[in-house]
């Protein structure tokens, strides 16, 4: 069974892969594959972003109704 990926665990992997390619710590191969993950990553905290912040405007929304 796939465990559901949490916001910060996404936002620390992202941060690795961030950090390995500043550092020059991946060669082109894994710079392809990192890149393509990192994108994943960013696709996945934008998504969860949005809906947290469509959330928390509908919760406050129905309290001042």
């Amino acid at each position: 069974m796939k465990q559901e990926q949490k916001y910060e665990q996404a936002y620390q992997e992202l941060q690795t892969i961030v950090r390995r390619m500043e550092n020059d710590e991946l060669d082109i191969d894994q710079m392809t594959e990192q890149l393509k993950r990192a994108q994943q990553l960013l696709r996945f905290c934008k998504d969860k972003l949005t809906k947290t912040d469509e959330e928390i405007k509908k919760i406050l929304a129905d309290e001042s109704a």
